[in-house]
């Protein structure tokens, strides 16, 4: 309980029908079980006691008699135990019977909560048995102890304010009103629901819609517990499928049709720090609520909960491509919104050749994509300075020339190393004068290319560097529209990973008989069996091999460069194909130089390649093989001589041999 997280648990035992005894012995020993695993919290299904199908056994007091013996001797056996109980039985007041949930705790009662919606459609029929419990309130003499009974019932912990819980039953989950909207709205931050739900086709996943969708509605943690083996199967089938889920994320949830308990760890406190958050999140007006209130001692909690490194990337694949294609729409929406309010047809980006750069020109490609205006428009920049690896062609270049918009290298040495002569400082003290007249200078550079083209600055930066303050003020930090303001840098290289996946060749502008036309049939990806390529180059193969063969060179020297674990391996963890299984269509032979080519394979090669960390073309950290690819830069660096890494230099060998085959223009794979 410390801490905020409290462990909850759902149970499911088997039962008979209309035999208390044995379902307490069960009852009892999952109650034990729970304490011992350190829950503080477990919810049993509806009418667990007698079991639900009792049918007209209910009208018999024989029955009634011995539920309430059972609630009682479950009052004794758990009475050493710090965990709280919500137990479903029925109880009789006077002429009628309510459907009930007993909150038992430490040998007490500290309430009964009725159902408040008797469904009486389709397979239920309750209203034969059962009376509405809504608005009531009424003390009563029950399993030998005096209690509340009541549907305005709010349980609050002494010690913990923010462990609070509220009870409603079964069908009162399925209505349009819930009571559990005013148990929340009046402080609980926990909905325990005693259920028995009979199953049929789809319904289970529309109940485990429905607990997530209750529990986010309302900032809540929501324990859904329900019937199992035992109960009769004259009418219904009942699967035991038990459900905890945290404003609106599932916990946990049991293997249907199967008995036993699940447990999940519920951060309270984040609960109500997040309603507090929410102006929305209103107190209740109305005042016929009774607080309950428990001495429960705070405990260390065994956190068993899972906490992903990386949460804002789904663990499924087909989920992680969902997510990915929406947030690159959904850039790429903003900023075309923002292009088209303002009239401006021009962007201005610097791109060093790293993944944050290379996400914020695929969203421009995408926005100018959407308005129809010409990639030329998009001005890139590349500003090497010290520190810089220097290179034939640096991933920068590549990127442009493959997305088909303007590029422009400008070497900024000679004006740094100008202002740290203005100002007096020592270039040799590499300190954050040395790191930020370099970013300075680059964001003047921007600046002044924005007014020169008339377009605006795209922000290449972060969340992960925002939050941190990881960038420099009055210069990277600084732009006219940021498009990844809001991505975290660990959603960075899924998102460059899923385009270089995914693309599928782009617009080309081209000239036909004399007259400009914009070509808009997309050229897909060809994938195939490695070695086909060259047989089918046909037509224009001398135009289109030598670019292609420098391409593939760029790709073997990023992929050397690139640090073990975060470049190609790391990209092909994310889903992407490995490099070089991409050749021509058929349709090369027939149209030669003349037919746009399939291109997507080419640009997942660059953007694969792409480095790791901030933006910057330098992709690689090992300085001696960025000395030896400096020196010889058109050799392959020597790898160790052991077997995988010859292998893998043999795959490099074969892609370039594979690439040689390209258009001589090469042009992005979009989607």
């Amino acid at each position: 309980m410390k801490y905020g997280f409290i462990k909850v648990a759902s149970a499911t035992p088997k039962i008979r029908v209309a035999d208390c005894k044995t379902n307490t012995i069960n009852i009892i020993e999952q109650i034990k079980e729970a304490h011992k695993n350190g829950a503080s919290l477990v919810v049993f299904p509806e009418l667990c006691v007698t079991g639900y199908t009792c049918s007209d056994l209910f009208y018999q007091r024989v029955l009634l008699n011995a539920a309430e013996k059972s609630v009682e001797k479950i009052l004794k056996e758990t009475a050493d135990l710090d965990i709280i109980s919500i137990t479903g039985v029925p109880v009789a007041i006077e002429s009628a019977l309510y459907n009930c949930a007993a909150v038992i705790y430490k040998g007490d009662i500290l309430g009964i909560v009725p159902e408040v919606n008797i469904p009486n459609y389709s397979e239920f029929y309750e209203v034969r048995h059962y009376t509405s419990g809504k608005n009531l309130y009424d003390e009563i003499s029950y399993a030998g102890v005096e209690t509340i009974i009541s549907d305005n019932l709010v349980f609050c912990c002494d010690k913990m304010r923010d462990f609070s819980f509220g009870v409603e039953v079964c069908e009162d989950l399925w209505v349009a009103a819930s009571p559990s909207v005013e148990h929340a709205k009046h402080g609980a931050t926990i909905i325990c629901n005693p259920s028995t739900s009979d199953d049929v086709i789809g319904k289970a996943q529309y109940r485990r819609d429905l607990v997530k969708m209750q529990s986010g509605k309302l900032c809540c943690a929501y324990i859904y517990s329900d019937s199992g083996f035992g109960e009769s199967t004259t009418d219904m089938v009942f699967s035991g499928q038990n459900i905890i889920s945290e404003n609106a994320s599932l916990l946990a949830e049991s293997k249907r049709f199967t008995t036993g308990i699940i447990y999940a760890d519920i951060d309270v406190s984040k609960l109500s720090a997040e309603r507090r958050k929410t102006n929305t999140f209103t107190k209740s007006d109305d005042n016929n609520f009774t607080s309950v209130y428990f001495d429960m001692p705070l405990k260390h909690t065994e956190l068993t909960r899972e906490f992903s490194q990386t949460p804002f990337i789904p663990s499924n694949k087909s989920d992680l491509d969902a997510r990915c294609e929406e947030i690159i729409t959904m850039q790429a929406t903003g900023l075309a919104t923002r292009l088209a309010h303002t009239g401006i047809q021009n962007a201005v980006l610097g791109l060093s050749g790293g993944l944050d750069s290379t996400l914020a020109l695929i969203v421009c490609v995408h926005a100018f994509d959407m308005l129809g205006i010409d990639r030329k428009n998009i001005h890139t920049v590349t500003m090497p300075c010290f520190g810089t690896t220097k290179r034939t062609k640096s991933n920068a270049q590549l990127l442009a020339e493959a997305y088909g918009v303007s590029f422009e290298d400008i070497n900024i040495t000679k004006a740094v190393r100008q202002h740290f002569a203005d100002i007096n400082h020592d270039e040799s003290i590499t300190n954050i004068t040395y790191e930020n007249s370099q970013a300075r200078e680059r964001t003047q550079i921007l600046m002044d290319l924005s007014n020169k083209y008339n377009g605006l600055v795209i922000g290449t930066g972060d969340l992960s560097e925002l939050a941190l303050g990881w960038a420099t003020y009055n210069g990277d930090h600084m732009s006219m529209y940021a498009v990844n303001v809001s991505i975290p840098k660990t959603l960075v290289r899924y998102l460059t990973a899923y385009e270089a996946q995914h693309s599928e060749g782009v617009e080309e502008q081209h000239r036909e008989h004399g007259g400009e036309q914009r070509g808009t049939e997309r050229g897909k990806v060809q994938r195939a069996e490695a070695g086909g390529g060259d047989a089918r180059e046909g037509k224009g193969e001398h135009e289109r091999g030598d670019h292609a063969h420098k391409a593939g060179e760029v790709v073997g020297r990023v992929q050397r460069l690139t640090p073990h674990g975060h470049g190609m391996e790391a990209l092909r963890g994310a889903g992407v194909g490995k490099v070089g299984e991409h050749r021509h269509g058929e349709e090369d032979a027939e149209h030669g130089a003349h037919h746009k080519p399939a291109v997507g394979a080419d640009l997942q090669q660059v953007i694969r390649g792409v480095g790791h960390g901030r933006d910057t073309v330098i992709v690689g950290q090992l300085v001696e093989q960025r000395q030896r690819q400096e020196q010889q830069p058109d050799q392959d660096v020597a790898e160790p001589q052991r077997p995988e890494a010859l292998q893998v230099l043999a795959e490099k060998r074969a892609v370039k041999e594979r690439c040689r085959g390209l258009h001589s223009r090469h042009l992005p794979a979009h989607r």
